[in-house]
C-alpha cells in the first residue's frame, strides 16, 4: 500500500517515500513530509548544483551546503540556480 503524505513542498497530497533519504532529523522531517514528486525534484536540483558548481559528494563542506540547499529547496519556498546557469536548449524544440 501506497503510504501518503501532505507534501509541504507541493502543497497537497502525495505519494511518500518509501524510506527517509537523508539521516538525522533532516531526513525524518523529509520522509515525513515530502512526496517522492517533490524529492525528484530535489534531486534535479542537487545535480545541477553540484555540476554547475563543480562540487564533490565526498567533500564535508559540500554535504552541509546540499543539506542547507535541500531544506531550502524542499521547505523554503524553493532555491535559486547557480549564479550564471543556463538551461540547456531543448532538442525537440523549434
Amino acid at each position: 500500500m501506497t503510504r501518503m503524505v501532505y507534501c509541504q513542498y507541493l502543497k497537497r497530497e502525495a505519494e511518500g517515500l518509501p524510506y527517509a533519504p537523508w539521516p538525522g532529523a533532516l531526513g525524518q522531517r523529509i520522509y515525513a513530509e515530502i512526496s517522492r514528486e517533490a524529492w525528484s525534484k530535489w534531486q534535479q536540483q542537487q545535480t545541477m548544483l553540484i555540476n554547475e558548481n563543480r562540487l564533490s559528494p565526498l567533500d564535508a563542506k559540500t554535504r552541509a551546503l546540499l543539506a542547507a540547499e535541500m531544506e531550502k529547496f524542499l521547505f523554503g519556498g524553493g532555491a535559486a540556480p547557480p549564479p550564471g546557469f543556463q538551461p540547456p536548449e531543448d532538442a525537440d524544440a523549434g
